[in-house]
């Protein structure tokens, strides 16, 4: 106990997937770290190789802060970061900054290992790091993304790709979809489960006891009353009034060229966004090093930096940890959030 009688404050865990090997998320991780004060905020288990972590603190001349254990023995920590090494992959070093089997095994294995410590319970909460498709393909595996195998080993039946930058919160209704494609799959259950996991998120993590939703349109000036498209009236507005009818207050279709500048002046708390590009060219024009990723409808919270692996910086000390370190600060405030609201047991307040 502490002196006024209050009870200690248990520091969140949080474990932090380096991504792919060859990219730049040893970089990344590695300078989002050395900062003290963000490392005073959360314990850290980081799952990856510490060579490349190791090599990327010599480049940015970082003295390491963390210590080293093989990944079958870094399953809990008192304090500080610990790197839970993976040193049966060995990446040869002309393949940095390329894709290749080997690193999409090994970015795999990391996130897979950092899944199943947080459904042992001894995370609260995931940061992953960049990975690569194509290296994911050459490995082996069809998962297009992080979400979409996030959602398959926790089970969720919903999920959707969320941003948040700055004061603007973007959820996506799809994600990775050719956009000629979209009219193929433009339902009203496409449109409403976004905002439904994003009004449950504004709320529950975000802690905005009503949130203001908006959601934009598909055609250029919304349809102009079907002149320019009916998807409008035909899909987005039905979903809308769903969503209304579900007492979530949500408003649209609004024409999009407008409705981000009306979302950042503070007019609405959040955003659904139709398809990849609508929501990414904004967030990105707003907040390009800060903006973070999160993934909606998990029974934890996940975030990530919102940028690839950039093969080309690798090596070069150039890599901005901006959104690596905005996407761990969100992870601690969400995940001691979620602390604060745990049902609690005899008076102790859960993990």
């Amino acid at each position: 106990m502490r002196p006024n009688g209050d009870l200690p404050t248990i520091l969140p865990t949080l474990g932090v997937t380096m991504g792919d090997p060859a990219g730049i998320g040893p970089e990344v991780v590695a300078k989002a770290l050395a900062d003290p004060a963000l490392r005073a905020q959360a314990r850290f288990i980081v799952y990856g190789m510490h060579e490349q972590l190791a090599y990327a603190a010599d480049l940015a001349e970082l003295n390491p802060y963390w210590f080293r254990k093989p990944h079958e023995d870094a399953k809990r920590i008192a304090s500080g970061v610990v790197i839970s090494d993976f040193d049966e992959f060995a990446l040869d070093s002309r393949r940095l900054g390329c894709p290749s089997a080997e690193s999409g095994r090994a970015s795999m294995r990391f996130l897979e290992e950092a899944i199943q410590d947080a459904q042992a319970g001894l995370l609260d909460a995931i940061v992953t790091g960049p990975i690569n498709k194509t290296a994911w393909q050459m490995a082996g595996y069809s998962y297009p993304g992080h979400t979409e195998l996030l959602a398959h080993r926790f089970r969720a039946r919903r999920v959707a790709m969320m941003f948040a930058a700055g004061p603007l919160r973007v959820a996506l209704a799809s994600v990775h979809e050719p956009l000629f494609e979209l009219r193929n799959h433009f339902t009203i259950g496409l449109v409403f489960q976004p905002i439904d996991l994003l009004h449950a998120a504004l709320r529950d993590w975000f802690g905005v006891a009503r949130p203001r939703i908006a959601v934009a349109a598909l055609n250029p000036h919304a349809g102009e009353g079907g002149r320019f498209g009916d998807e409008e009236a035909r899909v987005i507005q039905p979903a809308v009034e769903m969503a209304r009818h579900a007492e979530i207050d949500a408003i649209g279709p609004l024409p999009a060229d407008t409705l981000f500048h009306r979302a950042v002046q503070g007019e609405f708390d959040g955003v659904v966004a139709l398809y990849h590009d609508q929501a990414l060219i904004p967030v990105k024009l707003l907040a390009f090093h800060e903006a973070v990723n999160l993934t909606l409808g998990l029974p934890i919270v996940r975030t990530s930096p919102d940028h690839g692996t950039a093969y080309d910086l690798v090596g070069k000390n150039r890599a901005n940890p901006g959104s690596m370190k905005a996407a761990i600060r969100l992870a601690i405030a969400l995940a001691a959030r979620l602390r604060r609201s745990a049902p609690a047991i005899d008076g102790i307040p859960q993990p």
